[in-house]
């Protein structure tokens, strides 16, 4: 008997060791991906700074451009207009088109309807029509033999 609950002691401690080096490997794995993402995170970051500024110069020598021809605020009005009709552009470009004319996908799953997402702005239609309701039996189903 003593020498069966010296082997259970043996298998306890197998199985401990065993999940703390699962747990170390784990652990270990986790922290590289994290420090790969984080690096990747961190220069999409950057580069989205760096357009930003690059557009933001780009919208400066368009009014300077146009400015060189027209009054500032004319030139500066222009410009806002050009920008915010790009911004449109994109907007649409971002959203997926309606393949079945509009509407046609509320409801449908994975779809965000609009108002984001606290109803759907139709309720769901069927797949097909009704069929003709059924004669009501006036005795029941529990008078039947």
């Amino acid at each position: 008997m003593d020498r069966l609950d010296h082997l259970e002691h043996l298998d306890k401690h197998l199985v401990e060791e065993l999940a703390q080096v699962a747990r170390e490997t784990v652990r270990d794995e986790l922290r590289e991906q994290s420090r790969k993402q984080r690096r990747t995170a961190m220069l999409y970051a950057a580069s989205g700074a760096v357009a930003l500024y690059a557009g933001g110069a780009l919208a400066v020598a368009l009014g300077l451009g146009l400015a060189a021809g027209l009054p500032g605020w004319a030139a500066a009005l222009i410009t806002a207009a050009i920008l915010g009709g790009l911004a449109y552009l994109l907007r649409g470009a971002a959203h997926p088109k309606h393949p079945h004319g509009a509407g046609s996908d509320a409801g449908a799953p994975g779809t965000v309807p609009p108002g984001g997402g606290l109803g759907m702005r139709y309720p769901p239609m069927p797949s097909e029509a009704p069929s003709a309701p059924r004669p009501v039996d006036p005795e029941g189903p529990h008078h039947r033999a």
